[in-house]
């Protein structure tokens, strides 16, 4: 996960009044600060390595995090009885000596991985590309609803296409159809990824502009040499690698062949556009991959509903981060991940005991570690293809994916309004709490494809993500912009995302007792929230209303 500040005119999900939290206190709560600390400190210690999936770490972990949850007095929600799902992965590594090149005419030119390029093979064993002709396909988007095909015609076997990161409205100044502001998921790298592949590409080469991003290259550069994981069995790609370029080399590469970027963008937003070859303009990629096929672990427990146990609400976090990938510049090549992820993870842990605490729910309530987020939402996608319940009878899922450990705030930000009633429960919720609900200010980064709420929402469950505020109540908006934009800068999956003893996870808790405040409305109600009007997902849930009418009868 990651957040990028942006100086935008905040909107609101509804009309909450700016309440000072220290002039009302909010409601008791069970939640502990020490506790999450506790928890946050153990997780992100050099002891659990980074929490890498398939690494030492991952034992340490998956084994702390099933202790904690008998401890707390939960019964084991994994498979078998356990408190486990295995996810079977293949671990890709680059080895030393990979290579990359663009050439226009016969002048080449090498790329250095980490600060010019990033390079991602795709198949085990050797890639060799030399001198694959490059191919500019605009935003690269397909979408036949919307009318839209950038390579419709266009025999792409062999070739390489270079598209712009985001979405046509981004930057357009109207909407062309994709959300405007908020990023479509047709802006998403993945989705483009897969156009590319079915237009027969051989590879895939995406133009960096940092806003268009939403983060800076640096931090695509500096987990360049990071491994990528996919599902197991391993099967061939016949798109064999996938590059992000910075804009510095992509605007001397359109310089050399007499194309100009801010034109580019301009044709690339018409739905009639097509992809051109890009006139003696070529890259060559080499390298290796090993493949190491490995079983990860989801960590699952649950307490079963009092009333209605075959109904469910789920509250996630990741528990992974980047385990022991390379040092940084002071030698320090543990990648802890105190923020990302240790700290959603250790919310779930103590919501759990909350509930444990408190008089039994009327539903099940399910508390899931997921693995593999951070190499594209694996282990929850996984779980949401695999369920070990019937995905039909969840009310709901909560997401825990803080961006920064911040102090006290007078807000807290939500991730993709409009698109559930959960929202409305949300805002109410906030409001009792002392929290005005502010939505998230870049919606341009597209955060609702890009943590493990997401492979719940497209398959129809009602979901919700959100996050602490930064409008501090000790210095305001410009505070907490203060630490989120130091933090993405410079920790973000970094070695320096360290456990920092000064925390006081005041936003952190109040990020918390909203989230235990409307899972337990939802566990011991029963409404069925819905999507709302115009969401995408909406018809997918209304598919399911008869499995949910099952759940009302009695346990075969």
């Amino acid at each position: 996960m990651r957040f990028i500040s942006c100086a935008c005119g905040l909107f609101f999900v509804s009309t909450i009044l700016h309440a000072d939290p220290s002039a009302s206190p909010a409601p008791a709560s069970p939640i502990s600060a020490a506790r999450i600390k506790a928890d946050v400190e153990k997780l992100s210690s050099d002891e659990f390595l980074g929490r890498g999936p398939g690494e030492e770490g991952e034992k340490k972990t998956i084994a702390y995090l099933a202790q904690a949850f008998e401890k707390a007095g939960l019964e084991p929600g994994g498979e078998n009885g356990t408190w486990f799902q295995e996810v079977p992965l293949v671990r890709l590594d680059r080895q030393p000596g990979a290579s990359l090149s663009l050439k226009v005419g016969a002048k080449e030119t090498p790329l250095v991985l980490g600060r010019d390029a990033s390079l991602s093979l795709r198949n085990a064993g050797s890639t060799s590309l030399k001198d694959a002709p490059l191919v500019f396909a605009g935003y690269g988007v397909v979408d036949s609803g919307k009318g839209w095909n950038a390579y419709e015609g266009i025999d792409m076997k062999g070739k390489i296409a270079v598209i712009l990161a985001n979405d046509p409205d981004f930057e357009g100044g109207r909407d062309l159809g994709f959300e405007g502001r908020r990023m479509a998921y047709a802006g998403r790298s993945g989705a483009k990824f897969e156009a590319a592949a079915n237009a027969g590409a051989a590879g895939l080469v995406i133009i960096h502009e940092e806003a268009a991003a939403s983060y800076p290259f640096s931090q695509l550069g500096s987990g360049d040499a990071l491994p990528t994981m996919v599902y197991a069995p391993l099967t061939p790609s016949a798109i064999q690698f996938s590059s992000w370029i910075t804009l510095d080399v992509a605007q001397d590469l359109l310089a050399r062949i007499g194309l100009k970027l801010d034109e580019l963008k301009t044709k690339s937003r018409d739905p009639a556009f097509r992809a051109f070859a890009m006139k003696d303009a070529t890259l060559s990629a080499a390298g290796e991959i090993k493949a190491t096929p490995f079983k990860s672990h989801n960590v699952l427990a649950q307490l079963k509903g009092r009333d209605r146990p075959n109904e469910y609400i789920l509250y996630g976090a990741h528990w992974d981060a980047n385990g022991q990938n390379g040092p940084d510049k002071t030698g320090d090549g543990i990648r802890n991940g105190a923020v990302d992820n240790a700290t959603g993870t250790a919310e779930v842990l103590e919501l759990a005991r909350a509930f444990k605490n408190g008089p039994q729910p009327a539903r099940t309530v399910l508390f899931a570690a997921w693995a593999a987020e951070e190499k594209g939402l694996l282990g929850s996608e996984y779980y949401a293809s695999h369920p070990l319940h019937p995905l039909a009878r969840f009310a709901g899922v909560i997401n825990l994916d803080p961006h920064v450990v911040l102090p006290a705030a007078r807000d807290i930000e939500l991730i993709g309004v409009g698109r559930t009633s959960l929202e409305d429960d949300f805002a109410r919720i906030a409001k009792a709490q002392n929290l005005r609900v502010t939505p998230e200010p870049n919606p341009e980064a597209g955060w609702y494809f890009r943590s493990d709420h997401y492979p719940f929402a497209k398959r129809g469950v009602p979901v919700l993500a959100f996050r602490a505020g930064r409008d501090l109540v000790d210095g305001g908006t410009a505070a907490g912009q203060k630490i989120v934009s130091a933090y993405n800068t410079d920790c973000y999956h970094q070695p320096c995302d360290q456990f920092d003893s000064k925390w006081t996870f005041a936003g952190t808790v109040q990020e918390a007792r909203v989230a235990f405040s409307l899972g337990k409305e939802l566990a011991n109600s029963t409404a069925w929230p819905d999507w709302k009007d115009g969401s995408e997902y909406k018809p997918l849930r209304a598919q399911s209303e008869a499995e949910r009418a099952k759940a009302q009868a009695p346990l075969e």
